[in-house]
């Protein structure tokens, strides 16, 4: 009884207006808080009030930096930044950083699981000068491998439009670097799946482990028009660049190309002075004749197999097979052992 009692005492009590007295000092709420208190403040008495924006070389390294960001988009808006810089830049004007810091930030993207950012990594290669470029084909070409023979036939593809890309740039430089030839040949023909170690009797037209390509798709169109090129620059006559002045002007001097400086930066690279030992595969072969040779010898016969079951399948295919067998015809027509 007494705590019923008390319990609506103080319920009536929550319902009850104070009175207030004259003289007295109006109670206080119980969510009061005290508010008279004073704080301390800091003074600069010395400060720049001037805002210097970062400069544009200062942000180009900085979107360098974020191309390892985990975030898809923001390796995406990074490479954006970087094309938008490289393009707009006057003739006259150099890079914000050079190629040998631009393009170890750019290799691992060939890779890259994201459509997106291996198109604008695209766009930013095709933006940079090629005789930059040149004197890193070694580097490129070891990523452009791996992509060739990636399990993602999307990677595939857009190591195909690099490949196509490097050739263009600088193709006597990938042919002949250490590797480029022998090496970029063998994945080629992994991807199209066409085997190197059967005979005639028993070779077929079977899938890659790498996943089927298709025979209608467009990406095996790509990548034959692909190959097209690569024999067009490693093969064909008249595709090597020219050291020197032509003959002609220098007459009655001989050999005048083997007497000036090289304009290579790695001029003796083929001598592997200080290199670990190579194989057939890892060689570097700069002559024509070389790479004749070594295309005769290893890969010919599988070529010749793969373009015939191609170019049988008419339509899209069989043209791009065509024109590889047309390459090949003018690159190979003045080897010794030719046969065609």
């Amino acid at each position: 009884m007494g705590s019923s009692a008390k319990k609506k005492k103080d319920k009536k009590k929550d319902f009850q207006k104070p009175k207030l007295k004259v003289g007295k000092v109006r109670p206080k709420a119980s969510n009061f808080t005290d508010t008279s208190f004073k704080s301390k403040s800091i003074v600069l008495r010395q400060q720049s009030l001037a805002t210097a924006a970062p400069s544009s070389s200062s942000q180009f390294s900085h979107h360098l930096s974020l191309l390892t960001s985990r975030s898809d988009s923001q390796r995406r808006d990074s490479l954006s930044y970087l094309i938008t810089a490289i393009t707009s830049r006057s003739i006259d004007t150099r890079l914000q950083q050079p190629v040998s810091v631009i393009l170890p930030k750019l290799l691992p993207l060939f890779l890259d699981v994201s459509n997106s950012v291996r198109a604008q990594l695209v766009k930013l290669l095709r933006s940079l000068p090629s005789n930059d470029v040149e004197d890193h084909v070694s580097q490129l070409v070891l990523y452009i491998r791996a992509g060739m023979t990636h399990l993602a036939a999307d990677i595939r593809s857009s190591a195909m439009d690099i490949l196509w890309w490097a050739l263009e740039a600088a193709g006597q430089e990938l042919v002949s670097c250490a590797g480029g030839w022998v090496k970029t040949l063998k994945c080629f023909l992994a991807m199209l799946s066409w085997p190197n170690n059967t005979s005639a009797a028993t070779w077929t037209s079977s899938s890659a482990s790498f996943g089927n390509i298709g025979t209608e798709g467009k990406a095996y169109v790509k990548s034959l028009n692909v190959m097209a090129a690569f024999f067009r620059v490693g093969l064909v006559s008249g595709s090597e660049k020219s050291d020197g002045p032509p003959l002609v002007g220098t007459f009655p001097l001989w050999h005048v190309e083997h007497h000036i400086l090289p304009k290579r930066s790695n001029c003796f690279a083929g001598l592997n002075l200080f290199g670990l030992p190579r194989d057939e595969e890892g060689e570097m072969y700069e002559d024509r004749e070389d790479r004749q040779s070594i295309y005769h010898k290893r890969f010919r016969q599988a070529v010749d197999k793969g373009l015939d079951a191609a170019k049988r399948e008419a339509g899209e295919v069989g043209r791009a097979a065509a024109g590889v067998k047309k390459v090949l015809i003018e690159g190979m027509h003045d080897y010794k052992d030719e046969g065609y």
